[in-house]
């Protein structure tokens, strides 16, 4: 049996998780992680919208999760890497949304604090054999695979690990539905059974986003644009603070149609939307990647590959071209809304092979440049 250290977040997830390793036998310790301080960062914007708490969120997960590691009689420490989210984390989410860009932390968290500095932790302090964490994915002999569960499947926030990472790393709920990790729960008494899952930025939670940018990024007004008949339709608070394809939020009220985000001009500071009976402007069917990691050998040599431009999202078939060490080409029937700075990952059935941000789309050999 090994000994293994467990990311506990209060959550039932992490909690069946310690129950299924300790069950199987394993020596198991649990280590709850701390990586925001609001104060410190000072967030305080993006917090309006949190009501009728009488104790700190992370504070009370806290509390959860001493109580769950006393029900299932395993020791628990409390360690922070606030410093090192900031540094390794954050930075980079602020400076690509500086960009235009629109980042997805929770990878790098993954990446840096999870499965760097937590695992560093734990082998170190504890002497761990192996981590564990309670995401719906499988690792196997280095190899990352989706969870079986497709509805809660995490293989995409994790597709920046690398093969060491994923040698020293146990998914137990992989193998299960989140409907069974929740009966187990109730079946053995967890206090947390039914506590809703966290939502909202990893290690931050729920925030009113455009407000939390505030924070860190300064408001920078200008004018919303049709991009078909170039007319100016309103005012926005600032391009970075939205998305592609987002279809609310940004300050159209009264029109006779849905309208959406399409691209940008950070130097004009122009917010370009499109109705929505005109899609083309959201559809692309190239794009290029950067920051690639590459999970197998001899990539281009498989076919049938496939790939998730966002979480949740159906993997749809695409063909793959390496460029270089760092970066790749996708091609793709047209797809709507994909959005430079999230991450392309790429399936060769239920495996993961490939992943790589996206940087730019193309469509039909066409660089679009409305999305710079």
């Amino acid at each position: 049996m090994a000994k293994i250290v467990l990311g506990f977040s209060g959550g039932v997830d992490s909690a069946v998780a310690a129950y299924l390793l300790k069950k199987a036998g394993h020596e198991l310790i649990a280590v709850f992680m701390r990586n925001w301080d609001s104060n410190l960062n000072n967030d305080f914007l993006g917090q309006k919208n949190i009501k009728n708490f009488n104790i700190c969120p992370q504070e009370q997960d806290w509390l959860d999760a001493k109580t769950v590691a006393t029900q299932l009689g395993i020791s628990i420490f409390r360690i922070d890497f606030i410093k090192e989210y900031w540094d390794e984390v954050f930075i980079d989410f602020i400076a690509k949304y500086q960009q235009g860009l629109t980042p997805n932390p929770d990878i790098l968290c993954n990446k840096n604090i999870k499965f760097k500095h937590f695992l560093n932790y734990a082998v170190k302090v504890h002497n761990a054999d192996f981590i564990a964490m309670g995401h719906y994915a499988k690792s196997i002999n280095g190899n990352l695979y989706a969870g079986i569960d497709k509805a809660k499947d995490q293989s995409y926030f994790l597709a920046q690990l690398s093969k060491a990472q994923l040698r020293k790393t146990i998914f137990p709920l992989g193998f299960y539905k989140k409907t069974t990790i929740r009966k187990i729960a109730t079946k053995i008494g967890l206090i947390n059974a039914e506590k809703k899952d966290s939502t909202g930025i990893c290690f931050i939670g729920e925030r009113k986003f455009t407000d939390f940018l505030q924070n860190y990024i300064p408001a920078q007004p200008g004018n919303i644009v049709d991009i078909s008949t170039k007319k100016i339709l309103g005012k926005h608070i600032g391009v970075m603070y939205f998305t592609i394809g987002q279809r609310k939020g940004f300050g159209l009220n009264g029109m006779n149609e849905p309208y959406f985000v399409v691209g940008h001009n950070l130097q004009e500071k122009i917010l370009y939307v499109s109705a929505a009976s005109d899609k083309k402007w959201l559809e692309s069917d190239e794009l290029l990647a950067y920051n690639a990691n590459f999970l197998v050998k001899d990539l281009e040599k498989l076919s049938n590959l496939s790939a998730k431009f966002r979480y949740r999202q159906e993997a749809i078939p695409v063909t793959v071209k390496i460029i270089d060490e760092n970066s790749f080409r996708v091609y793709y029937q047209n797809y709507p809304a994909i959005t430079p700075g999230q991450q392309v990952v790429i399936y060769y059935e239920n495996q993961v092979v490939l992943a790589g941000e996206i940087r730019f789309l193309y469509r039909r050999g066409e660089k679009l440049d409305y999305l710079d």
